[in-house]
């Protein structure tokens, strides 16, 4: 698998980029140029021209089916989520319809899949129960004009910088959950809550389910699902090209019709009744404090949820990057349609992001057509749609869950790398504790320190050799590494030599909290007046010169101690020529390399080293 290929394990054949054909690579202004770009489909014929925002190439039989198996997938999603919101059912299709025919046209991402989500559940839940339904609109509304401003402002690419490891947990942290919550469904029962009350129940609800007769043809026909979406594209033939998701509707339709089987099937009212416009009254709640904290949580929650999705989205295919700024103005532009409307906030979702993918979606076609199907069949076909079993939908999102979980990838980054693998699986453990922010924000801040331990990376060494007590440390000396450098102070201090010598010659950053702590002990050392301390410190402030003199043809010949500076002659000017003024201010120290051995050091210079030095 190659390395960008995330957790929902979804592999592009070739590293072609989407929309081309391998061999249209600009033939040329010759006509076999131009004949060979019109046989690949490089003309405007039925799959030429830019379609959907995209160039020549565009297989429509695929995006069309790719659409389909998003529509299916969005469908029990956008129920599931409205009525966890405690919302009517049809806010949750309307909110589905815009992410695909709006935020589906504009530029920003090309495969990612917008909708309710679950994420924001809860907070939908908790504000309607607060504020009431018809306040939910102003609030939707007030988060998709402030998404629209942070985008214009260029504040979405800062969530590119995302850990792959905190990626892969998330999607893991989102596939879990939604297994264990679809397995419920998928057997006409309700999930009881949280995603540890889902995992926690999950024994006692398999034994329930197959001590009913109906439950358990339900059960059997979402596990069927399950079991055909993995091994439907092994059938040989042509027949595989036709979508696994398609395939299991068309089955359950039918066993569900069949005469003694009583399962569950989808039920959806009147969208156009259940729109709600928000009135002058709900946009007079606009002077309440907590209306605006609302609203400023929503974009900040939504905004967040989206992009990061779209950072693990990008890892799912070789094609066009997401342009983070111009996403965030698309999801701002839906949001702010949806609260016109009185509906559900709308984030980029991974469960329907990563079925678009896995289907062969390349352009922005599948995820708009996905819109016009919730459309079409909740408004002219609603009679087909109360046909389709919610098992079998059920199923469809196990198999997507399992995908995102992708647990092949947990012994892959085990071996790869350790400390990503612990990131990997606390970002999954946090997000099933808690909720998709949170779990993301905790696998971040533990992304963060692993990163700063690793940059922290000093070498402490501190021996004795006759009669001096040395410390040297290398690399990179921060306040992470200060427990190290103070048992290395510790113990040269207490080797009661009659001289120390610290050599930093060697780190290449040095933190004030570090630098704070070995100047501390250089004082006390030397104020004893009993130990004789070396400090010798690299210049950190300036870059090295190009070129140093060499000992052989240098007029600077190496004294101890250094001149001062009523002392310097012109050898002291070429010293400044070579390193820069080195002029040392009323209470600097002078930090210096003595290159003769300790052992050769007289007691006339012993004297006067005392006398520069207290």
């Amino acid at each position: 698998m190659p390395a960008y290929a995330p957790a929902a394990g979804t592999v592009r054949e070739t590293a072609e980029a989407p929309g081309f054909h391998k061999a249209d690579d600009g033939a040329g202004d010759t006509a076999e140029g131009k004949a060979k770009g019109k046989a690949k489909g490089g003309g405007r014929g039925k799959a030429g021209g830019r379609i959907g925002g995209t160039v020549q190439g565009v297989d429509l039989g695929t995006e069309i089916t790719a659409s389909l198996v998003v529509f299916l997938v969005a469908l029990p999603l956008c129920i599931g989520v409205a009525v966890a919101s405690g919302a009517p059912a049809e806010l949750g299709i309307i909110t589905g319809v815009i992410g695909g025919l709006v935020v589906g046209m504009t530029p920003g991402s090309t495969l990612q899949v917008s909708g309710p989500a679950a994420g924001l559940a809860a907070l939908v839940a908790e504000t309607v129960e607060a504020n009431g339904i018809a306040m939910l609109g102003v609030i939707v509304l007030g988060s998709g004009i402030l998404q629209i401003v942070l985008g214009l402002i260029r504040l979405g690419r800062m969530f590119q910088a995302t850990s792959i490891a905190v990626v892969q947990g998330m999607l893991a942290g989102i596939g879990l959950p939604l297994m264990f919550s679809q397995s419920y469904p998928l057997a006409d029962a309700t999930a009881p809550g949280t995603a540890i009350e889902n995992i926690l129940g999950f024994p006692a609800h398999v034994v329930d389910t197959f001590m009913n007769a109906q439950t358990a043809i339900a059960a059997l026909l979402g596990i069927a699902t399950v079991v055909l979406s993995f091994v439907w594209k092994k059938v040989p033939g042509p027949v595989k090209k036709i979508p696994a998701a398609l395939v299991a509707v068309g089955l359950g339709i039918v066993v569900a019709s069949l005469p003694g089987v009583e399962v569950k099937t989808l039920q959806v009212g009147n969208l156009l009744a259940a729109i709600q416009v928000p009135g002058p009254e709900e946009f007079a709640g606009l002077t309440d404090p907590a209306i605006l904290t609302a609203i400023v949580t929503f974009t900040v929650i939504a905004s967040a949820e989206s992009l990061f999705t779209a950072a693990a989205v990008d890892r799912m295919h070789s094609g066009k990057r997401t342009q983070f700024n111009s996403e965030l103005i698309a999801q701002g532009a839906g949001n702010t349609i949806c609260g016109m409307l009185g509906s559900l906030p709308m984030t980029a979702v991974v469960a329907r992001s990563s079925a678009n993918v896995q289907s062969g979606a390349k352009t922005r076609i599948s995820r708009t057509l996905h819109g016009l199907w919730l459309l079409a069949f909740a408004l002219l076909l609603p009679g087909v749609l109360a046909l389709i079993p919610i098992s079998v939908l059920a199923g469809v999102l196990v198999h997507s869950g399992w995908k995102l979980l992708a647990p092949e990838q947990f012994p892959a980054m085990w071996h790869q790398d350790r400390g990503e693998f612990a990131v990997m699986v606390l970002t999954t453990g946090a997000i099933v504790a808690t909720a998709l922010l949170e779990g993301v924000l905790i696998g971040l801040a533990a992304g963060i320190v692993l990163a700063a331990l690793r940059m922290s990376q000093t070498s402490v060494e501190h021996h004795i050799e006759g009669d001096t007590a040395k410390v040297v440390m290398k690399g990179n000396a921060t306040f992470l590494r200060l427990p190290k450098v103070i048992d290395a102070l510790e113990a040269v201090g207490s080797a009661e030599t009659p001289r120390i010598r610290l050599d930093l010659m060697g780190v290449t950053h040095l933190d004030h909290a570090c630098r704070s702590q070995i100047e501390e002990f250089v004082q006390q050392q030397r104020a004893s007046g009993t130990v004789r301390v070396e400090l010798l410190l690299p210049d950190l402030s300036r870059p090295k010169p190009k070129r140093k003199p060499s000992p052989a043809s240098s007029p600077v010949s190496p004294s101890w101690p250094p001149p001062q500076p009523h002392e310097r002659s012109s050898s002291g000017a070429l010293y400044d020529a070579f390193y820069g003024p080195s002029q040392p201010g009323p209470s600097a120290e002078w930090y210096y390399l003595d290159t003769r051995p300790f052992e050769g050091l007289q007691d006339s210079e012993d004297a006067r080293w005392r006398d520069h030095h207290g």
